[in-house]
């Protein structure tokens, strides 16, 4: 019989796109994430398949807010690819270490902080990365 799994791991990465197909391609994005955590014999929430293709049933606050309460939740944070185009992602980092979470880039990572609870990554340098991206997408966007 597995190990009983003891540590939650939000996923965290781009879900909107220009079109459906890219909605479709950052979903099976964070899925490989998602499996990835399962494979490793932990809980992986994984917000995309949650409400996959919910657009416009109700307004995205609805689904951002209800998220960082999961998040809130959660013992780490692991970023799908393509994390760095996310203005929604990059709003779930800063929200994670402010609440001293975990976040990490690599499953690789993950394994390390399951097995012997340290943070090897340097979350100040995902913070300074994700508050830069914020920034440069407030200047552009002009918000």
């Amino acid at each position: 019989m597995a190990k009983q799994p003891t540590k939650v791991v939000y996923i965290a990465g781009p879900y909107r796109a220009a079109n459906e197909w890219g909605v479709n391609l950052n979903i099976r994005a964070a899925e490989e994430a998602a499996l990835a955590v399962w494979r490793l014999g932990e809980i992986a929430l994984c917000p995309h398949k949650n409400t996959a293709f919910f657009g416009g049933a109700a307004d995205d606050s609805l689904w951002l807010a209800g998220y960082l309460v999961l998040l809130a939740r959660s013992d780490a944070v692991l970023l799908a690819d393509g994390w760095e185009n996310s203005s929604g992602t990059i709003e779930e980092v800063l929200f994670a270490i402010e609440h001293r979470i975990p976040v990490f880039t690599s499953i690789n990572s993950v394994a390390v902080w399951k097995y012997h609870e340290t943070v090897i990554e340097v979350q100040s340098e995902i913070k300074a990365k994700a508050v830069q991206l914020r920034e440069a997408r407030r200047a552009k966007t002009g918000a």
